[in-house]
């Protein structure tokens, strides 16, 4: 697949109870990607998230500083194969 891309990552910091992953789906949806978000035990947020390249570039950059309410300390992003699997984005429960 072109020009698409996928990404797998985790976010430290805080981001959780300030709106990371609501705010993340709602990024996400705009720049017409699709994948999911959920909140981890450890105090992190996971996301995966495919389509346009560029698209998923401006969500990583929108990542890295999360809502004005979060601090992010870290993002971990490893690049995995396009799969097209998603039907939209989705905010999951916590795992």
């Amino acid at each position: 697949m072109g020009g698409m891309k996928r990404v797998h990552m985790h976010v430290e910091g805080r981001v959780q109870g300030v709106w990371y992953r609501a705010s993340a789906a709602k990024r996400a949806e705009a720049l017409g990607l699709t994948g999911w978000v959920r909140n981890l035990p450890d105090g992190r947020v996971e996301l995966v998230a495919e389509g346009d390249a560029a698209a998923v570039d401006a969500l990583l950059g929108w990542c890295r500083r999360g809502p004005p309410l979060a601090r992010v300390t870290q993002l971990e992003v490893r690049e995995t194969s396009v799969t097209g699997e998603f039907g939209g984005f989705a905010v999951l429960r916590d795992e």
